[in-house]
Formats: structure tokens, C-alpha cells, sequence
């Protein structure tokens, strides 16, 4: 018999719970433990190439973009409102360029204007577009409403690549030069860094919402900032050398081709697309 006096009393460990997986030796069916599972909203888990791109293939395949993985909800809300912004706020500011331009064009006989003009037009249209792309608050992740959106971008990028081509073209056989006043060069500088900005904004966004019709609506403004800067460059060129006054066509016809191919682009990547998620329109 042991001594009471001798005995010494340790304190009593805090019970464990042990997942029942692993009680007696044995391990979860799936290898893996309730600590392994358990894991809190704010780790994030990375994974390799192959693995992002099946995940994309299948956040497509159910009718959704990729943002869905990546952005939080309230993070994609708040993306979404910043394109409706930026959206409305390019619709007032290329409208203005717009109708700057277009008077612009009549009065200078400049293809360049027209074809800024143009743009600055395509720009409105396209930030409509994606106003209603992002008008619906649920349908910021729906590949049908982004596949929808860039479908009628690139029919309307080819309508207005026509219309710029025809005045370019027209432009060169009537061996028409560009005329510049104080009134176009306030006009071009306004319109070149303003559509700048506006492109850097939208490529930006529509790189964080994996959104085609934003992209597209950045490069939009690209051109359109190209465009405001290309007249005066062939002011000036031709201000120097006035036997290259077919620049301000050139530069017309080109930009018009441009915008051709990539509507032609928009048309073969989308229309597909638009068919096989038809049937995921829980969003709309």
C-alpha cells in the first residue's frame, strides 16, 4: 500500500478533442486532419498553373468569370461601382470631345479630326455598353452578360471602322491637307491626355473584374488618345513638309483598319462563347 502522506498530486491536463478520424490509430479517409481542414476566411491557398487554369475552365463552365475566384463580394461590389463611374464619367467627357471634334473635322477638312470624332462616338457607345454590363449588381461575375457585351462592341467597332475609312479614303483622292488653328490644337491636347487617363483607369478595372468589355473599352480610348495626339503630328509634319499631306489620311485609314481587326477579334473569340453559356443566365 502506497502512503497517503507520500502521495503527490500533478494537475490534470485539459481534455483534447480528438477527431474521431484518427481515434485508435487510424487517419482520416481523405489524409487530412480537422486542423489541416479548418482554416480561417483569411488564408488563401496557392496552387499551381495547371491547377488556376482548371479552376478558370471551371468558373467558365458554370457560367462565371474568374474574379469569382479571386474578389471577395463586397470587393467585387465595390470594382463594379468604380466602373460605373468611370463609365459614366468617360460617357460625359468623350460625348464633349465628340461634338469638339466633329465641328472640328468640317471646318478643317481633317480626316484625323473625323476620325477622332469617330472614336470619341465609339467611346460613348462602348461605355454604354459597359454600363449596362454592370448595370445588374448580382451579374458582376456572369460570362454571359461580359460575352454579350464585347459581341455588340465588335459589331459596332466594324460599323465605325467603315465610316472612318470611307472619310479617310476620301480624304487622300481629293488630296484634301489638314488645317490647324488654335481652336484644334486645344482640341487635340484636351482629348489626347484625357483619353489617356481614361484608358489607364478602364485597363486597370477590367484587369481586377477579368472583364473583356472593359479592356476593350480601355482600348477604345487608346485609340482615341492616338487619334487626338496624330493631328497634330500631321499638322506639323505637314506644316514642314507639305508634299506628305496624305499623312492625316494614312493615319485615318490605318487607325480604321485597326479597329476593323479587332472588332473582328471581339466577334470570333465571343460569339462561341456567348453560345455555350446561353444557359446560365441566373444573373439576368
Amino acid at each position: 500500500m502506497t502512503d497517503p502522506a507520500t502521495q503527490v498530486s500533478y494537475p490534470v491536463p485539459e481534455p483534447t478533442i480528438v477527431d474521431g478520424a484518427v481515434r485508435n490509430g487510424r487517419c482520416a479517409p481523405d489524409g487530412f486532419t480537422n486542423h489541416q481542414r479548418a482554416k480561417s476566411p483569411s488564408q488563401h491557398e496557392s496552387f499551381p498553373t495547371g491547377q488556376e487554369m482548371k479552376i478558370t475552365d471551371s468558373a467558365e463552365g458554370e457560367g462565371l468569370l474568374e474574379s469569382s475566384m479571386r474578389l471577395k463580394p463586397h470587393e467585387a461590389q465595390s470594382y463594379r461601382k468604380k466602373a460605373l463611374w468611370v463609365s459614366g464619367i468617360s460617357i460625359v467627357v468623350t460625348l464633349i470631345l465628340a461634338v469638339a471634334a466633329f465641328t472640328v473635322s468640317f471646318m478643317r477638312h481633317s480626316a484625323s479630326a473625323f476620325g477622332f470624332a469617330f472614336e470619341a462616338s465609339l467611346d460613348v457607345l462602348s461605355s454604354i455598353i459597359v454600363l449596362w454590363r454592370y448595370s445588374n449588381a448580382a451579374a458582376v461575375h456572369s460570362a454571359h452578360r461580359e460575352y454579350i457585351a464585347c459581341v455588340v462592341l465588335g459589331i459596332v467597332f466594324i460599323l465605325s471602322s467603315f465610316c472612318i475609312l470611307g472619310k479617310a479614303i476620301h480624304n487622300v483622292a481629293t488630296r484634301m491637307p489638314p488645317e490647324v488653328d488654335d481652336f484644334l490644337f486645344s482640341v487635340s491636347i484636351v482629348s489626347g491626355f484625357t483619353c489617356t487617363l481614361l484608358a489607364v483607369v478602364k485597363f486597370m478595372l477590367g484587369r481586377v473584374l477579368t472583364s473583356r468589355a472593359l479592356i476593350t473599352d480601355g482600348f477604345n480610348s487608346l485609340v482615341g488618345a492616338v487619334m487626338g495626339f496624330s493631328i497634330l503630328v500631321s499638322a506639323e509634319v505637314y506644316k514642314h513638309h507639305p508634299d506628305v499631306w496624305f499623312l492625316d489620311g494614312s493615319i485615318g485609314i490605318l487607325i480604321s483598319l485597326i479597329i476593323c481587326a479587332y472588332g473582328v477579334k471581339l466577334l470570333v473569340d465571343m460569339v462561341p462563347r456567348v453560345r455555350q453559356t446561353r444557359n446560365y443566365e441566373r444573373f439576368e
